[in-house]
């Protein structure tokens, strides 16, 4: 069965349609400086051939995710690190779902390291899963640039490689590639060459004009051609559209997106010198947000194991029920929690010893009549839970199963006393679901104010195989926690949200 999309009408008035099996099989290279219809082209394409086939839009600017509910679309953000987005990528696959892979917000850098995830997930994939996918990549000069740029050289190796798969060998696995961009001779020519049809609008450079006419086959006199196209028209050649070059005016289409095209409107009146002063100078509820942009030594799992498994056995039963003050256990160790949790509040208990804070908790343990407070080694074991938020804790504990804790805290009894706490404050986090904590949180439970020491804390638990540290695309941190099953949510290093 063949299917035709109605791009438009010729210059006649006849319209003019794209073989849409033939596109699959011979991809399509769309070129234009910026206000020349690149977008409403594409849109336009994606509209009419949504419900024939599957569809990815890498999408630099959330340019396209208005599809979604007209025609199905499921947007996918740039969130998690490089191998979930890979893995995402390969479910789309499997499940044929047509997505729009947002990467509004990321720095070029990010985007392109997000874009060679995605599209070497499409491309990795089983054989028996090799259906047929348009691949739309808008802006493509920024994911296959000819020289470098603003990105690091790793980031335009993994972009440019994938970019490079998508286009040479992307259609035996089923992957269409539809590449448009501003600039030809930004686009890295190894990417443009694989194309076999052209959609070429208007462009101004002589440069890019020669470079067009020459992909089509024209004389280098006919080039300005591309200087006099008006918005929204197109020169198309190539085996989906037409044998020889025609000028072809783009449909309307039903969807919009999300950017627009500036338009004139008049100033307001002005007012005076001084309250402009006052409103440049002065803070207001109303001013907008500011813009943000050594051998590893791993814990022998079966040893965890065995020594959980000692501590789960069934304690001796107690005699001294009640102590001398007529005090009961359980309200005994909640009144103990309690004290710790008061003592956690005070800023400055993150940078004093331990010896002067079991000194502050005898006090305080008298104060509340305890009159057999725990010894200072019973104190160090209880400092990093303190520490970790879990004393007092509450509902928030609540949420953390005995055994769960317990095989945290087993596990975290292998690091030094002063390093416990930290553990146990990520495993906090991982266990409720939180995101990892900032770089100073982690540095307070050590008991020091450098935001440094914290970072090497991570490195030093990381080689000795207690967690795993990764950043997703956006710089947030998450935190595994392998031998229990556990993994913060994305936190900012610097303020843990």
């Amino acid at each position: 069965m063949t299917v035709q999309i109605d791009l438009g009408t010729q210059k006649t008035g006849t319209p003019i349609h794209m073989d849409l099996e033939e596109l699959l099989a011979t991809r399509l290279l769309v070129q234009g400086n910026s206000g020349s219809g690149k977008s409403h082209l594409l849109r336009r394409i994606l509209e009419q051939s949504a419900e024939w086939v599957q569809q990815v839009i890498i999408d630099p600017e959330g340019d396209y995710v208005t599809l979604t509910e007209a025609y199905g679309h499921v947007v996918v953000d740039a969130n998690g690190t490089e191998q979930d987005l890979q893995m995402i990528a390969a479910r789309v696959r499997q499940h044929r779902v047509s997505v729009v892979f947002n990467l509004e917000g990321l720095e070029i850098d990010k985007q392109m390291k997000a874009a060679g995830a995605f599209l070497n997930g499409l491309f990795e994939v089983d054989r028996q899963i090799w259906y047929p996918m348009l691949v739309v990549v808008d802006e493509a000069q920024l994911f296959a640039p000819t020289a470098s740029g603003e990105f690091t050289e790793d980031a335009r190796r993994a972009s440019l490689g994938a970019m490079t798969n998508l286009m040479c060998r992307g259609r035996k696995r089923g992957l269409a590639g539809i590449i448009a961009t501003q600039r030809l001779a930004k686009l890295a020519k190894n990417v443009a060459a694989e194309a076999s049809n052209f959609l070429m609008g208007r462009t101004f450079l002589d440069i890019d004009m020669a470079r067009a006419s020459d992909l089509l086959g024209m004389e280098r006199r006919q080039a300005e051609t591309f200087r006099n196209l008006d918005r929204g028209q197109f020169v198309a050649l190539g085996p989906a559209l037409s044998r020889r070059p025609l000028q072809v005016a783009i449909g309307p289409v039903k969807t919009t997106g999300m950017g627009f095209s500036p338009k004139l409107m008049p100033l307001p009146s002005k007012p005076a010198d001084a309250d402009v002063h006052e409103l440049l100078y002065s803070a207001s509820p109303s001013d907008p947000p500011p813009i943000t942009r050594s051998t590893p030594t791993p814990i022998d799992p079966s040893q965890i194991m065995q020594q959980l498994a000692a501590s789960k056995q069934e304690p001796a039963p107690r005699e001294d029920l009640f102590i001398e003050d007529g005090m009961a256990l359980e309200e005994r160790d909640a009144a103990i929690e309690a004290i710790l949790a008061d003592m956690m509040d005070d800023p400055e208990a993150a940078y004093q010893s331990v010896s002067v804070l079991y000194q502050d908790f005898q006090v305080r343990c008298r104060i509340k009549k305890i009159t057999r407070p725990p010894d200072l080694q019973a104190f160090r074991e209880l400092l990093p839970v303190a520490r970790a938020g879990m004393a007092g804790a509450g509902n928030a504990a609540d949420a953390v199963s005995d055994e769960d804790w317990a095989q945290a805290t087993l596990i975290a009894s292998q690091l030094p006393d002063n390093m416990r706490g930290v553990f146990l404050l990520l495993a906090r986090a991982a266990v409720q679901k939180e995101p990892c904590p900032s770089n100073m949180a982690l540095a307070n439970a050590y008991g020091t104010r450098s935001p440094g020491r914290a970072r090497w804390l991570l490195t030093h638990m990381e080689e000795n195989g207690f967690l795993v540290c990764a950043n997703d695309l956006r710089g947030n941190r998450i935190v595994s926690l392998p031998d229990l099953g556990w993994q913060t949510n994305p936190g900012n290093p610097d303020t843990g949200a």
